[in-house]
C-alpha cells in the first residue's frame, strides 16, 4: 500500500531521514517508535510532502509519489493530522468538517460524506452546531480524525493523538483508529505511548537515526526485550491473540 525503498531528505542541508525503507499493508495500523530526534515525524511530512526528499522513492499502490505535493497527496487519498490541537476554535463542528472537503469540486459529497462521518461519531453529531473550543480534549481529536476522513481517504498519518488527553481519552481515540482499520483505511501513528499504542496496533516500526531499525507485527516489538529495554521501559508481554 505505501513503501519508502531508501529514503533520504531532510530540510535545506540538514539530513533527517537516512534511508529509511519500509512498506505499509492496505488495511492496517502500524505505530512508529524511536527516541527523539528519530525522524519519526519527519517520515510523515516526507511521505505528505513537506520534506526535501534528496534520494530514495515513496511509492502509494505502486505509484511513484516521491515529488508530489500535499494537494496530489489528498488528491491521491491521503490525509495528514498533525501533532497538537488542529480545529479551528471558534467555527462550529459542522464547519470545521466542511474545511475537510474544501479542496472538492463536489460540494453534495463532501455535504453526504460530513454525514456519513457523523455516523461514526455520534458525538459529534449531537454537537455539530457548538464551536469547536467548547468540546473536550478527546472530542476535538476526533473532530480532527472525521475531518481527516471527509475526502474517504484510503491513508492516514497521525502524528501524537494522546497528546494531552486522559488514558481513557487516549483509549477512545485508538478504538476509533481500529475502526477506520477495520473499514478499510489505512493507518501510520507515530505515538508516544508506544506500549499502548503497539498493543491495538497490527506492525510496528522502530526508528533510530533517521534510520529504519526494525519492522515486525506489533505483538513481535512488544516481547522483544531488546527494544522494551531501549523504548518501552522494560518488556512486556506480547498480548493475546
Amino acid at each position: 500500500m505505501l513503501e519508502l525503498k531508501d529514503v533520504y531528505g531532510g530540510y535545506g542541508k540538514i539530513t533527517i531521514l537516512n534511508g529509511v525503507s519500509f512498506t505499509i499493508p492496505k488495511a492496517s495500523i502500524t505505530t512508529v517508535i524511536g527516541p527523539n530526534g528519530a525522524g519519526k515525524s519527519t517520515v510523515f511530512k516526507a511521505v505528505f510532502g513537506l520534506l526535501n526528499i534528496h534520494s530514495g522513492q515513496v511509492l502509494l499502490d505502486g505509484q511513484d509519489v516521491t515529488r508530489a505535493s500535499p494537494a496530489q497527496m489528498i488528491a491521491h487519498g491521503v490525509t495528514y493530522v498533525p501533532q497538537g490541537r488542529n480545529v479551528i476554535p471558534q467555527l462550529s463542528v459542522r464547519h470545521n468538517l466542511e474545511l475537510g472537503g474544501v479542496t472538492s469540486s463536489d460540494q453534495a459529497r463532501v455535504r453526504q460524506r460530513i454525514d456519513e462521518v457523523m455516523d461514526q461519531f455520534p458525538a459529534l453529531r449531537q454537537r455539530q452546531n457548538q464551536k469547536a473550543i467548547e468540546l473536550s480534549g478527546g472530542q476535538q481529536k476526533q473532530l480532527e480524525i472525521a475531518r481527516s476522513l471527509i475526502l474517504d481517504p484510503k491513508l492516514i498519518l497521525i502524528d501524537e493523538p494522546s497528546i494531552g488527553l486522559s488514558p481513557n481519552l487516549v483509549q477512545e481515540v485508538f478504538a476509533t483508529l481500529q475502526r477506520l482499520r477495520d473499514n478499510g483505511v489505512t493507518v501510520l501513528m507515530v505515538e508516544q505511548n508506544a506500549k499502548a499504542a503497539l498493543a491495538m496496533s497490527d506492525y510496528g516500526l522502530v526508528l533510530e537515526l533517521g534510520q529504519t531499525r526494525m519492522h515486525e507485527r506489533a505483538a513481535t516489538l512488544l516481547a522483544d526485550p531488546r527494544v522494551g529495554h531501549l523504548f518501552l521501559g522494560g518488556a512486556i508481554e506480547a498480548p493475546a491473540g
